[in-house]
């Protein structure tokens, strides 16, 4: 990869879901209705915004189908989660063990390799 070159369309996907499971990972496990409204927004703005339009739609898509769980980080972990594992099945990726959510984005691995 060349460096200082604008992202392609894999390199984009993985940096955004990065910087989604982070997000979602730090939300509060109480968070307000305003908090709850941000979030929702966020995800139904960065669907119309998204850089590759296949991808934003497809996002928007899911959305519909599914909205955001917001009522807690744990439920908005494993909605996420369950999205990113609908996209990865589409493209063809492995589907990630969603029951491990909050040990991957937020804990670190219990083997103790991210201490």
């Amino acid at each position: 990869m060349e460096h200082n070159c604008p992202l392609n369309r894999v390199q984009l996907g993985y940096h955004t879901w990065n910087l989604l499971h982070t997000m979602v990972a730090n939300y509060p496990d109480e968070p307000s209705p305003q908090k709850q409204e941000d979030i929702y927004q966020f995800f139904k703005l960065l669907g119309r915004l998204y850089p590759c339009q296949a991808c934003g739609r497809d996002f928007s898509h899911l959305l519909t189908q599914r909205p955001p769980v917001t009522n807690s980080q744990n439920t908005l972990s494993e909605w996420l989660c369950s999205i990113h594992n609908d996209v990865n099945q589409k493209i063809g990726k492995s589907i990630f063990d969603c029951n491990r959510v909050n040990e991957r984005w937020r804990d670190g691995w219990n083997d103790g390799s991210c201490d």
